[in-house]
């Protein structure tokens, strides 16, 4: 977002492609832009074009009207998939934007990979830990609340560092007490819904120390969610492969086709397994996974087994 600010001050270009993992920072984006163009008249001079509204001649006239009292108009791609016949006619559109026109694109899910090599791209992924720590101490102070720091690593870590999920629990933390201008630790062990993806790295951890009660209590939180096992498989194959190569985190995370992140998180949980441990439990996942599938035993069954025979590896 600073790289952002920093463009938009420079001058606003034709168009934005928003890619990356956290939602919160693509309606940063969002907002940032739309301050930029100075845009005052919503309703009259931003276009907004989703899977259902989307259309290429409807795009095309967006972009061509003129702005109302305002200098600019705001033309907006949200989450769009555009089919292979559509392609080529875009680009071109984008590459021929009047100067009075701005378009963004909010690539959620990567539509528009064939796009970003000659637009400016804007990074949506999670921020380091230290820049959300200022951000939510600043947001916290504008509503005259504060946390303790303990409090805020257990924040970040339950949402797995995504701002959409912090900004959404901290809103609840809140109003939970009211008179309190303090959020605690307890606060956040209570009402915060763990990320799934955190309590899986969490269970790793368990397992890797031995630790049979609490790897089961974190299993029995998060056994009743959708994709548990291929979750867990996922995550030791990573461990294995993040065990095993010389590869940067970048390369490896990019070969894997997963966030850098991730494999920094991989690196650190593999130092709890020997390599042969790790090759052994990935084998076990094979297995458990053909019983699940050819229907010998229950997906819940095999998650307890599997976790008993992890600790015992």
């Amino acid at each position: 977002m600073k790289t952002l600010k920093k463009r938009l001050n420079d001058g606003i270009a034709r168009v934005y492609i928003v890619e990356g993992d956290d939602y919160y920072l693509y309606d940063k984006a969002f907002s940032m832009i739309k301050n930029a163009c100075r845009i005052t008249l919503d309703d009259f001079n931003i276009n907004v074009f989703d899977d259902e509204s989307f259309n290429l001649n409807k795009f095309f006239n967006a972009t061509e009207m003129l702005p109302v009292i305002d200098q600019k108009r705001l033309v907006v791609l949200k989450g769009c998939k555009i089919n292979e016949g559509e392609k080529k006619a875009l680009a071109e559109m984008l590459m021929h934007i009047p100067k009075n026109t701005t378009v963004l694109i909010l690539d959620y899910n990567n539509n528009f990979e064939y796009l970003k090599k000659d637009f400016v791209l804007v990074d949506a992924n999670r921020m380091d830990e230290q820049t959300v720590r200022k951000l939510v101490v600043a947001y916290l102070a504008k509503q005259d609340r504060q946390i303790s720091p303990e409090a805020l690593t257990g924040l970040i870590e339950a949402c797995n560092g995504y701002l959409t999920r912090i900004f959404s629990e901290l809103n609840k933390l809140m109003y939970y007490q009211p008179q309190n201008p303090l959020i605690t630790k307890n606060m956040v062990d209570e009402l915060v819904t763990k990320d799934i993806e955190f309590s899986i790295f969490e269970l790793t951890e368990a397992l890797s120390k031995k630790q049979g009660d609490r790897a089961l209590q974190i299993l029995k939180r998060m056994e009743k969610d959708q994709g548990v096992f291929t979750l867990i498989a996922n995550q030791f194959r990573r461990l294995f492969y993040a065990s095993i190569s010389d590869l940067s985190n970048a390369e490896l995370a990019k070969l894997l086709g997963v966030k850098e992140y991730s494999i920094t998180k991989a690196r650190q949980l593999a130092k709890g397994f020997s390599k042969a441990q790790l090759n052994k439990i990935c084998g076990m996942l094979e297995e458990f996974d053909y019983a699940v599938k050819s229907g010998a035993i229950l997906q819940q069954n095999a998650l307890y087994l599997l976790v008993f025979n992890i600790i015992y590896v």
